[in-house]
C-alpha cells in the first residue's frame, strides 16, 4: 500500500529525532531509564505535531515503553494499563463533562445568541467600537452559558463578522474580538479545562470555579478597553454606528404615546389626557417593565443585607477546667472540694451516732426539738435578693446575645450597594421610550441566559451543590430554555446527545491516555529527572513561575489545551510544594496562560473556526494579525494575575476560608 506524503514526512520526521535523541544518549556517561522518559516525552509531542491522534498516541507510547521497563514482561504492562483505565472511571469528578458539555449545546440551539447581539449592540450603539464591544460582550456572556469555544466562534462569525464588516470595521479588528471572545469560554466557569485540571493536579474545581471568575472577567474587560481605545485612537477601523443602525423601532400602541423614541419614558406612561387612546393593559405592561429593575435591586439587597448582618451564635457553656481552681466557686456559694487531709470524716458525737445541733442558750426550747443553726435570721434577707441579682445577670446576658447576632455589613458589601444603586438610578433618569424597548430585548435573551449562569455557578460557588449536581441541574435549564424559545425537538436533542458523546469520549480517552503515559513516565524516572533538573538550577519562586508559564506559552503555539493539561502538568505539579506554590493559583495562572493554546498559529483552532464561516476575502493571514494584539493583552492579564494575586484568591479564601 502506497503511503502518502505526510505520512512519510512524519515517520521520517520521528525518525530524525530518534536519531538525535540517540546521539544525545550515547554520548551520556549513563544512560538511565529516566533518559527513556524524555525520549518518550519527545516522541509524544512530535507525534502529536505530526497530526497523530493525541490520545492513542499517548496511550501507545506509554506502553510500549512500560513494556521496556518491565524488562518485556506482558503480564505487567496489561495490569498497568488496566489499573489507569479504572483510576480514570473511578474518578466522580468527570462526571461533570458531558452535563456541562450537554447544557452548552442546548443553549446553542435555543438560538438566543442573535437576538442576545442585536440587543447588546443597541444598548452599546453609543461606545466607541460599538460592534466589536458587543461582541465581545455576547461572546464572554454566551461563553459563560455554553463553554464550548467552537461553537461561539462559529455563531459570532456568522452573526457578528458580516455586520461589522458591513460597517466598515477593519477585517482584523473584527477578526481578533470574536476569536479572542470566543475563547473566554475555557477560563470562565463552567470551564471544562477547570474539571480537567483539578482531576490532574487534585484541586477543588469548586475552589477553581470561584477563583477563575474575577479573572475571566479582567480579561474580558481588558479586551473591551483595548477595543475601545482602538476605535478612539483609529475611528477608520471601528466607524461609529450611523443614526439610522442605533434606531429603535418601537411598538404601535407605544407610538401613539410619543413620536419621539428619545424622549422621556417615566411620566408619559402616567394615565392621563395625552394618552387616553392607550389602552390602560398596555400601561401597566410599560410600567412593570420599568419598574423591574428597581424590584430586583431590592429582591437582591434585602436578603443579601441581612445574609451579611446577622451572625449564627452558639451556645457556650462555662465549663471550668479539670483540677482548676475552685476560690472563687466556693465564695459564690458553689459546690467545695472536700478537706484534703483526713478525707471524708463523722460529726462529732458523744454515743457514736448523729447528734441534734446544740440549742440557743438565750432561747428555752422543748427537749429533743430542733433549733435553727446560727446566722438563719439573715439567710432570708440574702435569699430575696438573690433573684434580683439573678434576673439582673441574665438581662446582661440576654442584652449581650442580642448584640451578638447583628454584625455592620462589610465594605465590600456597601460598593455593592453604592454600584448597583447608582446603575439603577441612572437606568430611571435617562430611560426613554428607546431605552425601554432594549431592556424589554435584553429581557427575552441576556436574563435567561444570566439566570442560567447564576444558578449553576452559584448552587456551586456558594456550596449548595457539587459540580457534579450542579451540571445535571444545568442540563436540565439548557432543555427548558430550549423548550422556553420553542426550538426544543427530537431533531435537536439528538444532536445535542450526539455531539455530547463525541466530545465526552475525546475527554475521557484522553484522561486515560494521559493516566498511562505518567504512569509510565513516573516509572521510568523521568518525573525524578525532571525534577533533579530544575531543582539544581537553584531557582526562585519567580523564576520558576515565570519559567513554567513560558513553557507553557510557547507549548501552546503547536498543541492544544487538552494535551498541554494532561501530558505536562503532571510534571509540573510535584514540583509546586519545592518552590511553595498554591495548586490553585497555578491552576488560574495556567487558565489565563492556554488562551493562547486557541489564539496562537500554527494551530490557533478558533482562527480555523471563523475562516470556515467568513466571506472568501477574509484570508487566515487576517485572522492571526487580529489575534495577536489579543495574545498581548493575555500576557498582561498574567502579570496582572501573578502581581495581584487577590484577584483570583479572594473569592475562593472568602468563601472557603
Amino acid at each position: 500500500m502506497k503511503l502518502r506524503k505526510e505520512l512519510w514526512f512524519g515517520l521520517s520526521f520521528m525518525a530524525l529525532v530518534v536519531i538525535l535523541a540517540g546521539t544525545v544518549l550515547l554520548r551520556a556517561e549513563t544512560i538511565t531509564q529516566g533518559h527513556l522518559g524524555l525520549l518518550m516525552l519527545s516522541l509524544v509531542v512530535v507525534a502529536i505535531m505530526l497530526g497523530f491522534p493525541t490520545a492513542f498516541t499517548l496511550m501507545g507510547m506509554g506502553m510500549v515503553f512500560t513494556w521496556m521497563a518491565y524488562d518485556r514482561d506482558v503480564t505487567r504492562t496489561l495490569d498497568l494499563m488496566v489499573q489507569s483505565a479504572y483510576k480514570t472511571m473511578a474518578n466522580d469528578v468527570l462526571i461533570a463533562v458531558p452535563l456541562f458539555v450537554f447544557m452548552g449545546y442546548l443553549v446553542e440551539r435555543a438560538n438566543l445568541i442573535e437576538s442576545l447581539f442585536k440587543s447588546m449592540h443597541l444598548a452599546l450603539a453609543r461606545l466607541p467600537g460599538a460592534l466589536a464591544v458587543a461582541t465581545l460582550v455576547t461572546c464572554t456572556i454566551f461563553a459563560t452559558a455554553t463553554g464550548i469555544v467552537g461553537a461561539v466562534v462559529t455563531l459570532m462569525g456568522l452573526l457578528a463578522l458580516p455586520a461589522m464588516l458591513r460597517a466598515g470595521y477593519s477585517v482584523p479588528l473584527a477578526a481578533g474580538s470574536i476569536t479572542a471572545g470566543g475563547c473566554l469560554g475555557i477560563l470562565l466557569p463552567p470551564s471544562v479545562l477547570l474539571i480537567v485540571y483539578g482531576a490532574t493536579a487534585g484541586v477543588s474545581v469548586v475552589q477553581l470555579y470561584a477563583g477563575a471568575f474575577f479573572p475571566g472577567l479582567m480579561l474580558a474587560t481588558l479586551y473591551i478597553l483595548y477595543v475601545i481605545l482602538v476605535a478612539k485612537l483609529k475611528p477608520q477601523w471601528a466607524p461609529p454606528l450611523s443614526a439610522e443602525e442605533r434606531r429603535v423601532k418601537l411598538p404601535p400602541l407605544t407610538e401613539r404615546l410619543t413620536n419621539d423614541p428619545t424622549s422621556h419614558a417615566v411620566l408619559r406612561l402616567l394615565k392621563g389626557r395625552r394618552n387616553a387612546d392607550v389602552p390602560l393593559s398596555h400601561l401597566l405592561k410599560q410600567i412593570g417593565m420599568a419598574a423591574l429593575p428597581a424590584l430586583i435591586f431590592a429582591a437582591i439587597m434585602i436578603p443579601s443585607y441581612q445574609a451579611v448582618t446577622t451572625v449564627k451564635v452558639e451556645a457556650v457553656y462555662d465549663i471550668e477546667e479539670i483540677g482548676a481552681s475552685r476560690s472563687s466557686a466556693s465564695s459564690s456559694g458553689g459546690l467545695a472540694e472536700p478537706p484534703s487531709e483526713g478525707g471524708l470524716a463523722e460529726p462529732p458525737s458523744e454515743s457514736g451516732g448523729l447528734a441534734e445541733p446544740p440549742a440557743d442558750p438565750d432561747e428555752p426550747a422543748e427537749a429533743g426539738s430542733l433549733q435553727a443553726p446560727p446566722g438563719a435570721e439573715a439567710e432570708p434577707a440574702a435569699a430575696s435578693g438573690e433573684p434580683a441579682a439573678a434576673a439582673e445577670a441574665a438581662a446582661v446576658d440576654g442584652d449581650a446575645t442580642a448584640a451578638a447576632t447583628t454584625q455592620p455589613a462589610p465594605t465590600w458589601w456597601w460598593v455593592f450597594f453604592a454600584i448597583s444603586g447608582a446603575l439603577v438610578t441612572l437606568f430611571y433618569l435617562f430611560l426613554s421610550f428607546a431605552r425601554l424597548e432594549i431592556f424589554k430585548m435584553l429581557l427575552a435573551s441576556f436574563f435567561p441566559l444570566m439566570l442560567l449562569i447564576l444558578a449553576v455557578l452559584g448552587s456551586i460557588v456558594l456550596g449548595l451543590a457539587t459540580p457534579t449536581e450542579a451540571a445535571a441541574m444545568g442540563a436540565l435549564g439548557g432543555m427548558l430554555l430550549a423548550a422556553a424559545y420553542r426550538r426544543l425537538n427530537i431533531s435537536v436533542l439528538k444532536e445535542s446527545v450526539y455531539l455530547t458523546a463525541k466530545t465526552s469520549a475525546m475527554v475521557c480517552w484522553l484522561f486515560v491516555g494521559s493516566a498511562i503515559f505518567s504512569a509510565a513516565f513516573a516509572l521510568l524516572g523521568g518525573q525524578a529527572l525532571v525534577e533533579e533538573w530544575v531543582l539544581g538550577m537553584n531557582l526562585t519562586k519567580i523564576e520558576f513561575l515565570v519559567m513554567t508559564q513560558i513553557i507553557i506559552f510557547l507549548l501552546g503555539w503547536p498543541l492544544e489545551w487538552t494535551e498541554i493539561i494532561v501530558i505536562f502538568m503532571p510534571i509540573f505539579i510535584p514540583l509546586l510544594s519545592h518552590f511553595d506554590v498554591d495548586p490553585l493559583f497555578f491552576g488560574l495562572l495556567v487558565a489565563l496562560n492556554l488562551q493562547t493554546a486557541f489564539l496562537s498559529p500554527p494551530v490557533a483552532m478558533a482562527a480555523f473556526y471563523l475562516k470556515g464561516v467568513a466571506p472568501p476575502h477574509v484570508t487566515l493571514n487576517q485572522i492571526f494579525l487580529g489575534m495577536l494584539p489579543f495574545m498581548g493583552i493575555q500576557i498582561l492579564a498574567i502579570v496582572i494575575l501573578y502581581t495581584f494575586p487577590q484577584i483570583g484568591l479572594w473569592l475562593p479564601q472568602l468563601l472557603y476560608k
